[in-house]
């Protein structure tokens, strides 16, 4: 059923108050509410209540105008003006399509950055505690890359071999110590 959830869009429903409405827990939400929803891995769909217009990209530009505006800056401003050009010209066409595959080879970048990660050699892997700190960061860079929608897509891990000498459940505690210092992270970065 979690399945479910995370596949099927988180409906917000905005009132003729301009307040924003999330009909899954029946409370109001605010911006910052909605990019912690999408930061998770949730679809979102933001819909006027009294039209029924599809408001989704028009509050996603909102959230990332309001980090860019924060100093939390991810565009570069070459391309910022690239994009406004791209609004007068022939390039419209080609862009979204562009900026899609781009988005689309960075998490593939991620995901194989991941199963690389242990082939790389290393001096340090002779010192004690390297393969647990290893495992630490493999389960950090797919938690991270769980936001990009690759968590689980990159196919076996590369430390499985070792999984029946460590143990599923000590890895599963692991990632859920990691997911839940990644969550207290979030929360203390939207609070800045």
């Amino acid at each position: 059923m979690a399945e479910a959830e995370n596949t099927t869009p988180l409906l917000i429903k905005r009132y003729a108050s301009r307040r924003l409405y999330n009909t899954e827990t029946s409370d109001y939400v605010t911006l910052d509410d909605i990019a912690g929803f999408i930061r998770a891995g949730r679809q979102v769909r933001i819909v006027d209540l009294k039209t029924g217009d599809d408001l989704t990209r028009q509050y996603l530009l909102q959230i990332i105008a309001e980090h860019e505006g924060r100093g939390e800056s991810v565009l570069p401003i070459d391309v910022l003006v690239d994009l406004v050009r791209s609004y007068t010209t022939q390039a419209q066409s080609v862009v979204p399509q562009f900026l899609a595959a781009s988005f689309e080879m960075l998490r593939e970048g991620q995901s194989k950055m991941m199963e690389n990660l242990s082939t790389f050699p290393n001096p340090m892997s002779s010192m004690p505690g390297f393969e647990a700190l290893q495992r630490q960061q493999q389960m950090f860079l797919r938690a991270m890359a769980a936001g990009w929608g690759t968590a689980g897509s990159s196919g076996p891990a590369p430390d499985e071999e070792e999984e029946p000498r460590r143990g599923k459940k000590a890895e599963s505690e692991d990632m859920a110590e990691i997911r839940r210092q990644l969550a207290e992270l979030q929360k203390r970065i939207s609070k800045l």
